[in-house]
């Protein structure tokens, strides 16, 4: 199976902010960044499906490019920070940061997830995908999906996955 991943366009957010699964605008820069990705597409069988993040983030860059061809997946979403949700991360106290810097692989966000959590989300988005007999799918999500599935193919240590940089529009390809 062929799979595209691709990541949002930018938010409109002001940087330092913590933003996973709230949802937020997207950048007044949108129309031009859809433009570049349309550029970097590859070239899709007619057969292909999309799936979506639910975020309003993902799911207009999806309509966008694919009109109404997609199934939204909230395990596709990216992680739950809980409480930190839409705050700056330097205002967040050291005492409840910390321990998460420390081990966010295992560590939830105050009523949120660890990033453990979510990567097992898409590994059991991954294996139902590939139960079904999708050839050729374009999956329109987050960076912390993307780094997890990237570390789930490649067999990469979840504490290492945030070395792939993965920008806003960004088009990534795996054979699974």
């Amino acid at each position: 199976m062929e799979i595209h991943l691709i990541r949002h366009t930018a938010p409109q957010i002001a940087k330092g902010i913590c933003y996973g699964q709230s949802d937020i605008e997207l950048a007044d820069t949108f129309e031009e960044e859809v433009h570049l990705i349309k550029k970097k597409l590859p070239r899709l069988n007619p057969d292909f499906a999309v799936f979506s993040s639910p975020l309003k983030r993902c799911k207009k860059l999806a309509i966008t490019l694919f009109h109404s061809l997609i199934t939204l997946d909230g395990r596709l979403m990216e992680l739950n920070f809980g409480e930190w949700e839409l705050k700056a991360w330097n205002n967040i106290p050291k005492e409840e940061i910390n321990p998460w810097m420390k081990d966010f692989v295992n560590t939830p966000c105050p009523n949120g997830e660890a990033y453990q959590e979510l990567y097992q989300r898409c590994i059991d988005f991954l294996t139902e995908l590939k139960s079904s007999d999708v050839q050729q799918a374009v999956i329109i999500t987050h960076a912390g999906p993307i780094r997890a599935i990237n570390a789930y193919l490649n067999n990469i240590d979840l504490k290492d996955s945030f070395d792939l940089k993965v920008n806003y529009g960004s088009i990534i390809q795996f054979n699974y």
